[in-house]
């Protein structure tokens, strides 16, 4: 017997103009792959915005005055409540922009990357050390390779 398929729904919202940003269809998928077979149910929100409110983000959050690429915010639930909310993501569009750049790589899987990287986060992944960062970027790579996308961790020259 096949299992079920895992239910997402994904809310993907804009806050600068969205040329040159994958298409919310792009967001759904990637959010998927990163959550199959990993959760049975989530919903989840993406919010693109631009480097002033990605800096506001990190900074009321995070303590850091600068935009950074990807936040996650896991749901936080009243104990009891049994709701299928995982989470938001934040994306920095020109700060993914400037590292697919930066990096040489495709703006798009760069976005697909930090997406499934984010997406992690939401389910408890973590990066803080460096035998959690290897498991991490590993089921990223593995993810990735799944959607037809290279190791975002291999050095281009």
């Amino acid at each position: 017997m096949s299992q079920p398929a895992t239910l997402i729904d994904v809310s993907v919202s804009y806050g600068l103009p969205r040329a040159g940003i994958p298409s919310a269809v792009s967001f759904r998928r990637w959010v998927a792959a990163a959550l199959d077979g990993r959760i049975r149910r989530a919903d989840l929100a993406i919010r693109l915005v631009d480097a002033k409110e990605g800096r506001a983000f990190n900074r009321h959050y995070r303590g850091k005055d600068y935009a950074t690429n990807v936040l996650s915010f896991p749901a936080e639930l009243p104990e009891g409540v049994e709701l299928p909310v995982l989470g938001d993501l934040v994306i920095c569009a020109p700060v993914v922009a400037r590292e697919a750049r930066e990096q040489r790589k495709r703006l798009n899987d760069h976005y697909a990357h930090l997406t499934v990287h984010g997406a992690l986060h939401l389910l408890g992944w973590d990066h803080e050390d460096e035998r959690e960062a290897e498991c991490m970027e590993q089921l990223e790579r593995e993810i990735l390779a799944g959607l037809g996308i290279d190791d975002p961790y291999l050095a281009v020259d």
